[in-house]
């Protein structure tokens, strides 16, 4: 089984027990775990799972045998990040939380229905939220520095699959190996201008104080990453940013001034600094992209399916065509073979391709070349392609030499699953652990809990 953080994401949303201190005149809550010195509050339990039912989080089991055991795993995780040191950054707690904030007033319609639905102003939803992102953060780095040293030799992935039982060797769906090439229309120059002249007032209008650029890119900006957080990207180091952008953001040095205009493979920005730290800056930007005129993708489909004509007459191969002609950089010295970035092979389920390639893909047999189409790429531009079925892989039961990386992946996560099992079960049986009456009946997925039995 794959390896999830066993936090439950969300689980805290919501929780935010009181702790009522002995001598006031108010009544304590209920406590139904203790762990080392750490209560788990009944209300925490009741609110963790209304936030586990809001997410549609499956429960295997009693909800009141499953949610406070999730809770006390918890804190043994965060107990080890504090003997660690290990500490979440602000600007990437920061980042999650509005996005988690943001997803609920776009699903629930307004910031006054998400706060109706969970009984708790935003502000409150904000700390809450803080805590819990940070703690999951957290609770992922210990996580990950129990099991980084896990890595999987041929004979150890070997070994794995000679040992699974038949009926649990994973069955492949149908995959497909996928060649593309590539033409982008060139863009209009009145486009290009009117995109310039539309940040430059949007920089008139934050520099004289008309509007906050947060605004701005939460109304305008497409770059749908960060647009709903105000624009901000985090702190990000120089290499996780493209060299246009990089260049510009770490030069940045008053926070009240926008930048000029820079052109990057997304389209256009401006950006704004919010503050550096060492080697990383954090920005908010507003990226706008010129868009293709409708006549300009028309005659690149014509030209596309000249060249089509041209390859199916074997005048060149798709893949001279592609070292030649195709204009996107990451299939251009591949032969034009997607890779898929989950797996990092060439192999993909039909879910996993582009909509609009899946679609021609379906109904083609290796060596098929389909006719042109436009397609959106990986930046949101507008780009006419064809695609060649390079091989169409039936589905099958998983064999080392066809799947080995599938087999890896498996048997990586089997060994992850074993140390933090074991790391838990130590955890467990040298921890303080107290479960009150009234909530030991329970089937606990992990053993030595209950020891008041």
């Amino acid at each position: 089984m794959k390896i999830k953080s066993i936090i439950l994401l969300g689980v805290l949303l919501l929780t935010g027990a009181v702790y009522v201190s002995a001598g006031t005149d108010n009544v304590a809550e209920e406590v139904a775990w203790v762990v080392g010195d750490q209560p788990i509050w009944k209300s925490e339990i009741e609110e963790a799972y209304q936030t586990m039912l809001y997410e549609k989080m499956p429960i295997s089991g009693d909800p009141y045998c499953v949610v406070p055991e999730q809770l006390a795993i918890e804190k043994l995780y965060l107990h080890q990040a504090e003997t660690d040191t290990i500490e979440a950054a602000d600007a990437m707690v920061n980042q999650q939380v509005e996005a988690y904030l943001n997803n609920y007033i776009a699903s629930l319609g307004s910031k006054e229905k998400v706060e109706q639905y969970f009984h708790k102003s935003i502000p409150s939803m904000r700390e809450s939220l803080r805590d819990m992102v940070r703690n999951r953060i957290r609770i992922q780095q210990v996580q990950s520095n129990l099991t980084k040293n896990i890595k999987a030799t041929p004979a150890d992935v070997r070994r794995y699959f000679e040992k699974l039982p038949e009926d649990s060797i994973p069955w492949v769906p149908l995959q497909v190996e996928v060649q593309i090439l590539t033409m982008q229309p060139a863009i209009p120059r009145e486009a290009i201008e009117d995109v310039k002249a539309r940040l430059r007032s949007f920089t008139d209008q934050v520099n004289k104080g008309e509007s906050q650029f947060s605004t701005l890119a939460i109304l305008y900006s497409e770059d749908p990453g960060s647009s709903q957080r105000g624009g901000e990207l985090g702190l990000t180091g120089r290499g996780q940013l493209v060299p246009e952008f990089a260049a510009v953001a770490f030069n940045l040095n008053d926070p009240k001034k926008v930048s000029k205009i820079v052109e990057t493979e997304y389209g256009f920005h401006i950006m704004q600094l919010i503050e550096k730290r060492g080697d990383r800056v954090n920005v908010r930007h507003i990226l706008l992209k010129p868009k293709v005129d409708e006549k300009d993708l028309t005659d690149a489909v014509e030209r596309m399916d000249s060249l089509r004509k041209d390859i199916t007459a074997n005048k060149f191969s798709f893949e001279e065509a592609v070292s030649y002609l195709s204009q996107d950089k990451d299939t251009k010295n591949n032969k034009g073979l997607l890779v898929n970035e989950r797996t990092g092979t060439t192999r993909f389920h039909m879910s996993e391709l582009p909509q609009e390639v899946a679609k021609l893909v379906n109904d083609m047999e290796p060596g098929d070349i389909s006719e042109p189409f436009i397609m959106t790429d990986r930046n949101n531009r507008e780009t006419v392609a064809i695609v060649k079925l390079a091989e169409r892989i039936p589905g099958h039961k998983a064999n080392i030499s066809d799947d080995y990386q599938l087999l890896k992946g498996r048997y990586e996560d089997a060994r992850r699953e074993q140390v933090l099992n074991d790391w838990l079960a130590e955890k467990i049986k040298n921890t303080y652990v107290r479960i009150e009456e009234g909530w030991r009946n329970c089937e606990f997925k992990h053993k030595g809990w209950n020891k008041q039995q």
